[in-house]
């Protein structure tokens, strides 16, 4: 087992990755927004391919819709989650299996293809270009891809501004603040640009770029913040009417590259 497949078991392996999505506002929105990306440029009854779908939030919600979903997912611990949380549903086929090989499928098979979670834990230039190229090679001309990344910037805030913000210089930039990418970060965040260039010469159309959950992993690190039903309902409402804008982009820890695949 490779150094980067085992630091990535050892990270999901026991955790509580399933309840994430739900247990906090941030991680509400998080569903929400992407959902609403989902839903904005995939056809009802698309074929969907779910890359690194960890316990299968995402894939179990698109086949109860009614799409037509594939997952793949490194951990397996997070799969057996996955297999459970799904039961007998129809419409979904999960599978182990790693974003930089996905030879099982064959070219332009997919009109829809999401990863979630892999370029959070993708490092050296090569592996990360090969995950992005399967991606593209799977997805059918005029499909769509929607790929996550985490910001460095909203790392800084949301990780280290309280305590340890030397430390988070340190791990995530040199000295000329050029951010850096190492598999010891465990999770590794991207300058929005910077993840926008990688792709560059690929075939695709960069359509947008998504704040997923705005501020709310600063937010709710304060003893005092709360926001009722309807609090969250409105703020979710100004969150998707705001969320593509470029001067609140950094400020997300999870944003989403949603392109349109072009050959």
């Amino acid at each position: 087992m490779s150094t980067r497949i085992q630091i990535i078991n050892d990270l999901y392996t026991g955790g509580d990755e399933d309840t994430r999505l739900n247990r906090s506002r941030q991680g509400q929105l998080e569903f929400i927004t992407t959902m609403e990306m989902i839903h904005c440029h995939a056809p009802a009854g698309a074929k969907v391919l779910e890359i690194g779908a960890g316990t299968g939030r995402y894939s179990i919600a698109l086949a109860k819709e009614g799409y037509d979903v594939n997952a793949i997912e490194l951990v397996n611990y997070n799969l057996e989650v996955l297999r459970r949380n799904a039961g007998d549903l129809p419409g979904l086929c999960a599978q182990q299996g790693d974003a930089l090989d996905l030879s099982r499928f064959a070219d332009n098979s997919f009109d829809v293809t999401l990863s979630f979670g892999p370029m959070y834990h993708l490092y050296e230039p090569t592996d990360v270009h090969r995950a992005l190229d399967e991606a593209l090679r799977v997805t059918k001309p005029g499909g769509v891809v929607l790929v996550a990344f985490l910001s460095v910037y909203a790392i800084m805030s949301n990780c280290y501004l309280n305590e340890g913000f030397l430390d988070g210089l340190a791990e995530n930039f040199t000295e000329d603040y050029t951010v850096r990418h190492y598999q010891e970060q465990f999770f590794t965040g991207y300058d929005i640009l910077e993840f926008e260039k990688l792709f560059e010469g690929k075939p695709m159309e960069r359509l947008t770029t998504v704040a997923a959950d705005g501020v709310l992993e600063l937010a709710k690190e304060r003893p005092d913040f709360i926001l009722t039903d309807e609090a969250f309902d409105k703020y979710m409402q100004y969150h998707l009417a705001t969320c593509e804008k470029r001067e609140l982009l950094g400020a997300s820890s999870h944003l989403l590259v949603v392109g349109r695949k072009t050959l």
